[in-house]
């Protein structure tokens, strides 16, 4: 399976959010944009209007982690918008296989996402309709937290409930000095924000972070 990096654009200047995002075009997997309401988390960054703007100016394919109430309603229109992958936190889901059917019927895949407290019990029923299962090792909200090293366990075991092929993602904390114990649990996708923007070289941040899981 295919070892990708998704850097998140939380720490990024989202003033100048397409120059930023064309500093990993050339070696990033994917972009990940944060999607945040202020009501599901306590913090607000952008919404539909601003995703559809950067995916139609940039190559890389986005990977949406929508942290908003009442995905059921808002989610598939991302994936209208051109998102290649969607996901939405179980915790806010009414109906997670409803909703994953139509985020897929949009072309883009499925995914769900899990705070640190929710246990994947939470998944029960849902698991056959996912692409991708996003555990979270910090919590939603801010970025440049400590990354939970307890999360991994959960990583593993979403690794085995999911199969060979699902895609399994963490975000949070996740650097050159945490992603291989990642990846080691199970991770194929890893989102990393401040690790890549805080470098005054972001590509060669994203460079670093897939050495070590090519390796």
């Amino acid at each position: 399976m295919d070892m990708l990096i998704s850097p998140s654009v939380l720490n990024s200047n989202l003033g100048r959010l397409s120059e930023e995002i064309s500093k990993v075009e050339a070696v990033a997997d994917l972009i990940h944009l944060d999607v945040m309401d202020n009501h599901f988390v306590p913090n607000l960054t952008f919404g539909l209007p601003v995703v559809a703007s950067v995916i139609s100016q940039t190559s890389l394919r986005a990977d949406v982690h929508l942290m908003i109430n009442d995905p059921d309603r808002w989610a598939p229109a991302y994936g209208e918008a051109g998102a290649y992958s969607v996901t939405f936190h179980i915790e806010a889901a009414r109906d997670p296989r409803t909703l994953c059917k139509n985020i897929r019927s949009t072309g883009a895949r499925a995914a769900t996402a899990l705070k640190p407290e929710t246990s994947l019990d939470a998944l029960d029923g849902v698991i056959e309709y996912l692409d991708m299962i996003l555990i979270m090792t910090v919590e939603p909200g801010f970025g440049g937290q400590a990354f939970m090293s307890d999360m991994m366990p959960k990583v593993a075991r979403a690794r085995e409930l999911g199969g060979a092929e699902m895609w399994i993602e963490v975000d949070g904390g996740v650097s050159q000095d945490t992603i291989m114990e990642c990846k080691e649990a199970g991770a194929n996708v890893f989102v990393a924000g401040s690790c890549v923007y805080s470098n005054p070289d972001p590509a060669q941040a994203v460079r670093e972070l897939k050495a070590l899981v090519e390796k």
